[in-house]
């Protein structure tokens, strides 16, 4: 958030130059956080065939975590070239894994690379073309490479570091935010998504894939490269799950509270299908309430001189929703009118709210003031 003469600038934030369509959070707190004791990074190095590789993912052993949508902006000629550097004998760059207390390893560095690998070698449905040197195997899948060439890719070593399970999860997020994964370090949601379970990624999915979930983001957060919509849908879950605003200050950091959120999503024994079922009633009525209020401003900085549309507020999503998960559709719809032009006037007037809503949005005192703005908006126009 900037300041350009009286009005006040949203800024977006931006993936290898292009906006994605939500606004940057600043958080000025990361700076004080405290630093983990080196002595308890636990991570090996291993040296793994290609064929060894290939059967571990195909025996489900190792997870490549198909929905993490930063693996689409690949083309096919990228593709092709990191085959044929394999078939150069060329080495590959250290990938990354992290193994679970079970004993199952999921991709966290060089899933890309190893999705790319089993769709040619035993997918069978990638094509080599555009080669540089390999011209005699151009057009070629794997089966069609002579023998040799086979036998050099399946051979191919790999250095893997292997992150053990007992790494505390704060150090396991450093060891992540360290890793540069295609020239942009893994954000929040992306190493979280790399860490948990297919319980929760399976809920999380189902929430950001809503029609009514689209519908109130208008469409601006679908399969979204930077994983954004399964963190605005989880920050919602947390805070549901917390049932009180209170007792965030027990986790201290957003960060946590994902965490122990995602936590809670993937065991069963926490929270039972059942619960999970009525979250995601829970989350589809906010994303009703919250469209029939704002229309294609919802969870949108909207300010009483701007019509225009800003990117997506994740801040607003977490709080609003929060709000609006148990309101009754008719009695919003009479009182919107009121509840618009108050959101509109806080956002505009109210620079404590604004700040809730702008930067260091893990702050416990903003988080305070972020929910109990929309709660008292709604209790004043609808009783």
């Amino acid at each position: 958030m900037s300041h350009d003469g009286d009005e006040l600038v949203v800024l977006e934030e931006t993936f290898a130059g292009q906006g994605v369509g939500v606004e940057a959070e600043p958080d000025e707190l990361e700076a004080g956080i405290k630093p983990w004791d080196p002595e308890k990074i636990r991570v090996s190095t291993k040296s793994f065939s290609l064929r060894n590789v290939l059967d571990m993912i195909d025996s489900k052993d190792l997870e490549l975590a198909p929905d993490f949508q930063r693996n689409r902006v690949w083309k096919a000629r990228q593709k092709s070239r990191l085959i044929e550097s394999l078939l150069l004998q060329i080495p590959l760059p250290a990938f990354y894994f992290a193994e679970d207390v079970d004993g199952m390893l999921r991709v966290v560095d060089g899933l890309q690379r190893l999705s790319t690998i089993h769709s040619y070698v035993r997918e069978q449905n990638l094509a080599l073309e555009d080669l540089e040197y390999l011209h005699t195997s151009e057009g070629q899948i794997f089966d069609e490479l002579s023998p040799a060439l086979q036998r050099r890719l399946n051979n191919a070593q790999i250095v893997v570091h292997v992150i053990d399970p007992t790494t505390p999860d704060e150090v396991k997020y450093d060891i992540f935010k360290r890793i540069n994964t295609g020239g942009e370090p893994l954000n929040g949601m992306e190493i979280r998504h790399c860490m948990s379970r297919p319980r929760s990624r399976a809920f999380l999915r189902r929430c950001v894939q809503s029609d009514q979930f689209q519908r109130a983001t208008n469409g601006t957060l679908r399969d979204h490269v930077r994983m954004h919509d399964r963190e605005a849908a989880l920050r919602f879950i947390a805070f549901r799950l917390l049932g009180n605003v209170d007792r965030y200050e027990d986790f201290g950091s957003l960060e946590r509270l994902l965490d122990w959120a995602a936590a809670q999503l993937d065991d069963p024994k926490l929270v039972a299908d059942n619960v999970l079922d009525q979250l995601f009633t829970g989350f589809e009525q906010a994303m009703f309430n919250a469209e029939l209020l704002f229309g294609a401003h919802a969870f949108r900085k909207w300010s009483t001189w701007n019509e225009r549309l800003s990117p997506i507020n994740r801040a607003l999503l977490e709080s609003w929703g929060y709000a609006l998960a148990e309101a009754n559709p008719a009695a919003l719809a009479v009182a919107r009118e009121e509840i618009v032009s108050e959101a509109r006037k806080a956002m505009t007037q109210d620079y404590r709210y604004i700040e809730s809503i702008s930067s260091s949005t893990s702050d416990a005192r903003r988080v305070r003031e972020r929910f109990a703005k929309p709660q008292a908006i709604l209790k004043g126009a609808l009783e």
